[in-house]
């Protein structure tokens, strides 16, 4: 067990979670997507939370950063990117809580931000979650 923190859940096979992370890497005028991968069969994937962070364009603009594959539907966050390649956008820190599920056994969640435009330099995001199997 990990000390000071708690235990991740367990699924109906008693097996507990494993911890999944994915990240874009640093894109410059592309989109920026992070993919925490399907798990497997009955295996349920989660997202605890992402980052997303970038720097401005050629010109102004707000684009959508959306994650997919989550029970209810997509969800869309509005990013607006300022003027000038080296004009940092404030970063956006979201973490769920409780975690939001993926809408299936085997689903993969992907957290995906637009290109920001001609003269961007840099756009990054990263997620995190875990998979709990539910049977073996």
């Amino acid at each position: 067990m990990r000390g000071g923190l708690p235990p991740y859940p367990t699924g109906d096979t008693g097996k507990v979670a494993t911890p999944v992370a994915a990240a874009s890497g640093n894109v410059a005028a592309a989109a920026a997507t992070a993919v925490l991968a399907a798990g497997g069969a009955n295996v349920m994937t989660y997202i605890s939370g992402f980052e997303f962070t970038g720097a401005g364009a050629t010109g102004a603009s707000v684009v959508a950063l959306t994650i997919t594959g989550v029970l209810g539907g997509t969800l869309t966050y509005n990013i607006p990117v300022p003027v000038g390649a080296a004009v940092g956008i404030p970063p956006l820190v979201v973490e769920f809580n409780p975690p939001l599920q993926a809408s299936a056994l085997n689903q993969a969640i992907t957290v995906s931000v637009a290109s920001l435009g001609a003269g961007n330099t840099n756009s990054a995001v990263v997620a995190h979650g875990f998979q709990v199997p539910y049977s073996s």
